[in-house]
């Protein structure tokens, strides 16, 4: 499923047109993302669970020269998921 299909979804159970579903779809991933480039948590009971983890810089290695460089430190993005989304997952109901 991508972005458009979303957006689909949340228009048709909502009752809007597929362009404001977008906008608001587009509006709550942008949130998402602002709040966790600030280094916080984004907690969405019954979900999950967004943040961030640091990554060490580190020495690697090309796999078809073999020859060793170094990768920069980085900030990655996670996501746990919450109970309710793992039992839905695992029982196949949403």
């Amino acid at each position: 499923m991508n972005k458009s299909e979303i957006a689909g979804r949340v228009a048709g159970r909502i009752g809007v047109g597929r362009s404001a579903a977008g906008e608001a779809v587009d509006a709550v991933f942008e949130a998402i993302a602002e709040t966790l480039a600030r280094g916080e948590d984004v907690r969405i009971i019954g979900f999950g669970t967004f943040g961030t983890r640091s990554r060490p810089a580190r020495t690697g290695r090309n796999p078809r020269t073999g020859e060793s460089l170094n990768i920069a430190a980085s900030t990655t993005p996670t996501f746990k998921a919450g109970k309710p989304l793992r039992d839905a997952v695992n029982t196949g109901e949403s």
